[in-house]
């Protein structure tokens, strides 16, 4: 697996992951969330130009000039974190680190940034699987602005419906030698 900055030309391709990766909400009876629509073209290549975008490449088969995106993430800096706004994988990937290797790769300076995300709390590939992972819920009395920000934003498009939080994964470098 190959996990770079997408071409500008590969961006239809995230929005399509998106909506493969909406699906499997519908099972859950959030049928709104697997019809939201998946971030623009205008967005993506905001994040795209600001080196705040990654996707993921499954190696080129056989007979194939080129590889395919099949996951991607999308970040921002919120507080002095890294925050990560989306992580989508296609179902058809699911289940082999992706995820996981693309919230790996967005975490700058050598680790020693923390990664926040909201999530939903009872989606078992949302915040349990982040759980797993190394992220721990945020208490309310632990929310930065720019988190109480996100969450508000989050509740104003109806997101809220179902439980959400935040969480944080500590940086892997704190600063001390040896």
């Amino acid at each position: 697996m190959i996990i770079q900055v997408p071409a500008l030309e590969e961006l239809p391709a995230l929005r399509a992951i998106e909506r493969a990766a909406g699906e499997p909400f519908r099972a859950l009876g959030m049928a709104a969330v697997a019809d939201d629509e998946p971030p623009s073209i205008e967005q993506l290549t905001e994040f795209q130009r600001a080196g705040r975008a990654l996707a993921a490449y499954e190696e080129a088969g056989p007979g194939e000039e080129r590889r395919r995106p099949v996951g991607y993430l999308l970040w921002e800096p919120v507080d002095g974190c890294t925050h990560v706004e989306q992580v989508s994988v296609h179902p058809d990937y699911a289940h082999r680190g992706i995820g996981r290797a693309l919230i790996d790769r967005a975490r700058g300076d050598g680790g020693r940034v923390a990664l926040t995300l909201t999530t939903f709390t009872e989606v078992p590939w949302n915040a349990p699987y982040y759980a797993r992972i190394g992220f721990r819920v945020l208490p309310e009395a632990e929310l930065t602005p720019g988190l109480r920000a996100i969450r508000a934003h989050e509740a104003a498009l109806g997101l809220d419906r179902w439980p959400r939080v935040a969480m944080r994964r500590e940086p892997e470098w704190d600063g001390r030698e040896g």
